[in-house]
């Protein structure tokens, strides 16, 4: 019942926080390049640079992630392989993003990782491998022959 709304948030949701990081990033990395201050001795095009790639490395990462929780929603159907893969590691990134937000930002941040680390957990287990509806007939089973008819 719930499985495939939940799949659909957790797609939007994956993709606003892919365009979301990546936009965060690319703006930093502009900064950067506009004060034109080093840190700690380091060429400032080089940190600029590294910004914006990894910007658009993890905007591509969560966006993968979402487009897998989109092809979810669509089919009905469990992510299956290097897509489970992805769901798993996406809850694992949003824990430890949750915890490094908890000591950072506060606890405002750290709620919204939690809130997407459970989205996308509760995405992965409901679709638990069981299908719904009747238990399906094994067809590999050997079928016992219809009774013989008795005579009168």
């Amino acid at each position: 019942m719930v499985r495939r709304p939940v799949a659909w948030i957790v797609a939007l949701v994956l993709f606003a926080e892919a365009l979301g990081v990546l936009a965060v990033n690319w703006f930093l990395g502009v900064v950067v390049d506009r004060q034109d201050m080093s840190l700690a001795g380091l060429d400032p095009d080089v940190m600029s640079a590294s910004s914006k790639a990894g910007g658009v490395v993890f905007g591509l990462y969560f966006g993968l992630c979402g487009l897998v929780a989109l092809l979810v929603a669509l089919r009905d159907r469990a992510p299956a392989g290097f897509g489970k893969v992805l769901l798993i590691s996406a809850a694992v990134v949003h824990a430890l993003l949750g915890a490094f937000a908890w000591g950072l930002i506060g606890w405002t941040a750290f709620l919204l990782m939690v809130v997407v680390l459970a989205l996308i957990v509760l995405l992965l287990m409901t679709y638990d491998g069981r299908p719904e509806g009747p238990e399906p007939v094994d067809a590999g089973a050997p079928v016992s022959p219809p009774a013989a008819p008795t005579a009168p």
